[in-house]
């Protein structure tokens, strides 16, 4: 994964330039089949001061070169612990640039809203809590992007597909106001219309289905090309605290998509779920 998240990030910062391969290739002195194999992430090992030179070429910021060498650091990484600011700069966000590339996400949550679905209001109370330290404006720069992502969801060209289901406690969990909660649960309800949109609630009386605890994970799911052929492998990722997990292993993530049916198969049907979503919105706004 960090392979080629190092090579997408390689090549639009390429065409974003105006470079075609036959250019960039001949700056760098190498051949442009070398370069559209590193693109395509099918290098095992690149060097950090080819990445330099690259990232000098395509005139990048030091935070992304720095970023972009910490990932061709671990570019063979089958099971990737991305320790924030460890190699990669804490303010360049690998998982953003893996989910925009996705076209079908697989969610399960226990605690939170996702950041795809979170109303501004309930994301400026979580980042307010969680960087206490932040100015005004930063705050705000932080919600904006949290929101931008949200396009890929709401887009009328090919939006990200995104099959979720949330535990009955990120819906009982208060998060602001009892008004931050009314607004973000009827997001929910209404975003569960969406033809690309499948939300479901697990409520507690299902108890682990699992058999054991689970936390939240998304699968990430690439496509496939002409023949059927996945254009990337699926990935497994799972926020923490201090960092973020990315498996890989074709094992690990068939054992993540089982347990997403076993946690569907006991959730509530759509149409339930999108009327308690309503329910509890009109609870929320009783309690003001």
């Amino acid at each position: 994964m960090p392979r080629r998240q190092l090579g997408r990030h390689m090549r639009e910062l390429r065409t974003g330039i105006g470079y075609t391969i036959a250019t960039a290739a001949e700056l760098v002195q190498w051949s442009p089949a070398m370069l559209q194999r590193v693109e395509k992430g099918q290098v095992d090992k690149v060097r950090d001061v080819d990445v330099r030179e690259l990232c000098r070429i395509y005139d990048a910021s030091p935070t992304v070169a720095e970023a972009l060498i910490g990932l061709a650091r671990q570019a063979s990484a089958k099971e990737w612990w991305h320790a924030y600011g460890d190699l990669i700069p804490e303010n360049f966000d690998v998982y953003v640039g893996l989910e925009t590339a996705a076209k079908l996400l697989t969610v399960y949550q226990s605690e939170l809203v996702p950041g795809l679905f979170q109303i501004p209001e309930y994301a400026r109370s979580l980042i307010r809590t969680g960087r206490p330290r932040d100015s005004a404006t930063e705050v705000d720069r932080r919600v904006q992007l949290r929101v931008k992502r949200q396009a890929m969801v709401a887009r009328s060209v090919a939006p990200v597909r995104i099959d979720g289901v949330f535990h009955e406690s990120v819906l009982r969990r208060m998060i602001g106001s009892t008004t931050i909660m009314a607004a973000q649960l009827s997001a929910l309800a209404e975003a569960s219309t969406k033809p690309n949109v499948n939300l479901r609630i697990l409520p507690f009386a299902a108890g682990y289905p699992t058999g054991a605890q689970i936390g939240p994970f998304t699968v990430l799911e690439f496509g496939a090309d002409s023949k059927g052929i996945p254009v990337e492998p699926p990935v497994v990722y799972m926020e923490g605290f201090t960092g973020a997990l990315y498996l890989e292993k074709p094992g690990t993530v068939q054992q993540y998509g089982e347990a997403y049916e076993a946690l569907k198969s006991a959730a509530l049907g759509e149409q339930e779920s999108r009327k308690m979503f309503r329910d509890l919105a009109k609870e929320y706004g009783r309690d003001r």
